[in-house]
């Protein structure tokens, strides 16, 4: 079989083993979807990263304790939202541990094979009897099709506007391997070296050096390349499952075949993020070339992402090129101002010192459209290059965060 990515419908449930559900514990005010188990039929290898943030929170602390407790096994993830468990003493260590404890019972496998998370409003107390009575009901709905993951990838969303799922698979000796995600993140986005939440899965057997390093790779050029905000919240994860439910082994011969797939679930996933972002109503891909390296590259388009004039001049179809100048040339990496490019999709507005102040009402017809390029070449005459995505800044982004928690 060809190792040719094929992209499917679905999400977690996709891959062979893996069975989940998302119901209502009445965390909620509104009584929505709340909580979410992902259990695989068989102990899954795992590997995970988590939030930078040093203000964790509690499910982090439990995740990263029981991973390596468990040296790395995995049988079940259960995720509520609505509430962080951030921030919340030793109760909320107690109620993570907790958590975990009653969805071992239910699985049948030792605590440190679950893996927690939560996300909502930090510094609340997260009712832990909702959760115990809740579920029971969510191991009966427990389900393998592509209906329940989809009940799944609701019941972690927040703020965010749509349900974010990816699935691909590709082949190895003759075997389907397939790789599944759900996501949820709207607000509060700036990964570095993880993002909100994501649960990824996958059907191939996998030695955990290689999947540690797989996942690592595909986030740093994914969940770890986009921004809403600027902001790094205290319980962003990424997780992957892997539970040899195919039959296929991933070895370093096959190795750069999964990671190809692996990022391509991931890369849908974090521009889902992007799209759903809190009062967006464009996505922005920042393309930086010219750099001195590829790490200031990077520096160089993650200041331009996150900076709130930018994003607001996309917001307005604005075509402000003099403000990426600006972004570029305070951005603390090599910048030749003489040799700079500035271009708006493919209307360069700014090259060789001097403005086209004329293409500027063709700019400005292209910023009308939902899916945007910045380029800019910071003029060092090196190859240094990156790219990373964000989304508009819009007053409704404002209105939402204005009135969190009221």
């Amino acid at each position: 079989m060809s190792s040719t990515i094929s992209i499917l419908t679905g999400g977690v449930t996709a891959p062979r083993g893996f069975r989940a559900a998302g119901v209502s514990a009445g965390i909620k005010a509104n009584g929505g979807l709340d909580l979410m188990v992902l259990v695989s039929d068989t102990p899954a290898q795992t590997a995970a990263v988590f939030t930078t943030n040093l203000a964790v929170a509690a499910p982090v602390v439990v995740s990263r304790e029981h991973l390596g407790r468990s040296r790395g096994i995995t049988r079940a993830i259960v995720v509520n939202s609505g509430c962080a468990n951030a921030c919340t003493g030793d109760e909320g260590l107690q109620v993570a541990r907790d958590m975990a404890w009653e969805t071992a019972r239910l699985v049948n496998c030792p605590a440190e094979q679950v893996l927690v998370a939560s996300t909502g409003v930090i510094g609340v107390a997260l009712p832990i009897g909702l959760v115990r009575g809740a579920l029971p009901a969510a191991f009966d709905a427990l389900g393998s099709d592509q209906d329940h993951g989809a009940l799944a990838a609701r019941a972690i969303m927040t703020t965010d506007p749509f349900p974010k799922e990816s699935a691909a698979q590709f082949g190895i000796g003759g075997r389907d391997v397939t790789i599944g995600g759900m996501a949820k993140g709207s607000g509060m986005i700036e990964p570095m070296l993880a993002t909100m939440l994501a649960f990824v899965t996958t059907d191939a057997a996998m030695p955990m050096p290689l999947l540690d390093r797989a996942l690592r790779e595909a986030v740093n050029e994914t969940f770890n390349a986009i921004t809403v905000d600027g902001e790094c919240s205290t319980n962003d994860c990424v997780m992957l499952l892997a539970n040899g439910a195919g039959g296929a082994t991933v070895d370093e011969g096959s190795y750069g075949a999964f990671v190809s797939a692996l990022t391509a679930v991931c890369r849908e996933l974090a521009l889902g993020i992007v799209r759903g972002g809190e009062g967006a109503t464009k996505l922005i891909t920042i393309e930086v070339s010219g750099g001195a390296t590829d790490a200031e590259a990077k520096q160089a388009a993650r200041a331009i992402a996150n900076s709130p004039l930018v994003k607001t001049a996309v917001h307005g179809a604005d075509p402000n090129w003099g403000r990426l100048v600006a972004v570029a040339g305070r951005a603390g990496v090599a910048f030749n101002l003489e040799r700079a490019r500035i271009q708006i999709g493919d209307i360069e507005l700014f090259a060789g010192g001097r403005p086209y102040d004329e293409r500027a009402a063709a700019a400005s017809d292209y910023l009308l459209n939902t899916d945007v390029t910045l380029r800019v070449d910071l003029g060092t005459g090196k190859t240094g290059a990156a790219r990373m995505w964000t989304c508009d800044l819009s007053a409704d982004y404002v209105k939402i965060n204005a009135e969190y928690r009221t």
